[in-house]
């Protein structure tokens, strides 16, 4: 789009840096830890973002619903789905800006994932990322990746995405052993990578992560709803599905993301960003419910982290009244009643 055996909060352990040793497999088992993950992206759009004076005032409304973590997504470029070189660019966080928001994260109460993105030009989805030079490109995936595991590891963030939606490489599970080895060399906090909801089961490099990531974006109705005993029943065969998927692979699993457009017909399509010109925040509410309703308690389940809270002042292209913000919406009223109250 659209994250733990000392004081467990989700996925493996709180100890920044401090995650089980490289290979271990038993700090992520679904029959051990029953705590989840309560988180909200913060997303960046532009090189100061996480500099803005609303920083502050964002991570606090964040902690105010009862969330616990907060995921940061710095974002490299490739011009074309066919390339292998990776680049900042003006949109890029930098580096600086994101120290400062992990440190502000904390010094607020909140624990950090770190999840950097690929993306490429305009509205080109990053899953079609297909580059014609596989072992170039994955060198300088592994460069990028090994420097945001820098990153994390020197200011204490507490989960480590290795990808996110990158199904046209995701498949490489050599490559991807080799650049999860080269992170766990740099950052020894647990990792998971982002795998979108028709990806996950395509992911052949589990063993070598410490928790399944899927970003939940399912479509629950054929048509415009706000029934969340409709919506939990268009989970439950979902639910099932991923328990028994847990137990198979030996890891919990992380909603990387999830999140819904305050749009009439966001639960149609929950990956879209314009479903419809239409507000409709009860049909949000509804949808944010019937996920927790549906998973909260599953001990196989590590958590969700909602796509996503507000855009930076003048940086959005979708308003506020229409975005996969919960802010100001009842939606947030559903996080505070099921999080904070």
């Amino acid at each position: 789009m659209a994250a733990v055996l000392a004081v467990v909060t989700g996925c493996v352990s709180t100890g920044a840096g401090k995650g089980p040793a490289h290979g271990s497999t038993h700090a992520s088992r679904p029959e051990t830890g029953t705590t989840t993950m309560r988180g909200i992206t913060l997303p960046s759009w532009y090189r100061t973002d996480y500099d803005s004076p609303a920083a502050s005032r964002y991570l606090r409304g964040i902690k105010a619903t009862g969330a616990r973590w907060v995921t940061f997504t710095p974002t490299w470029y490739q011009k074309r789905v066919t390339d292998s070189a990776l680049h900042t660019t003006e949109e890029t966080a930098s580096d600086a800006s994101l120290r400062r928001i992990v440190q502000r994260a904390h010094a607020a109460g909140l624990k950090v994932m770190i999840k950097p993105h690929v993306d490429l030009p305009g509205d080109v989805d990053r899953a079609g990322i297909r580059p014609r030079d596989r072992a170039a490109w994955f060198a300088a995936y592994r460069r990028f990746l090994t420097h945001y595991a820098d990153l994390a590891a020197g200011t204490g963030a507490e989960q480590l995405a290795v990808g996110t939606e990158l199904a046209g490489v995701s498949g490489d599970t050599t490559a991807w052993t080799k650049v999860i080895k080269a992170v766990r060399d740099h950052y020894d906090g647990p990792l998971t990578y982002a795998a979108n909801y028709d990806e996950y089961q395509h992911i052949h490099f589990w063993k070598d992560l410490d928790v399944i990531g899927i970003d939940a974006y399912w479509p629950l109705a054929e048509k415009a709803t706000t029934d969340p005993a409709l919506l939990n029943r268009a989970w439950a065969p979902i639910r099932q599905k991923l328990a028994a998927y847990s137990a198979r692979q030996h890891r919990r699993i992380l909603f990387t993301e999830a999140g819904y457009v305050s749009q009439r017909g966001t639960t149609t399509a929950p990956y879209s960003w314009t479903v419809s010109t239409h507000p409709a925040n009860a049909e949000q509410a509804a949808a944010y419910r019937a996920l927790l309703d549906s998973f909260e308690g599953r001990t196989w389940w590590a958590g969700v982290c909602w796509w996503m809270w507000d855009d930076w002042p003048d940086s959005g292209e979708t308003p506020a009244r229409l975005a996969y913000t919960p802010h100001g919406k009842p939606a947030e009223e559903v996080l505070r009643r099921k999080w904070a109250g």
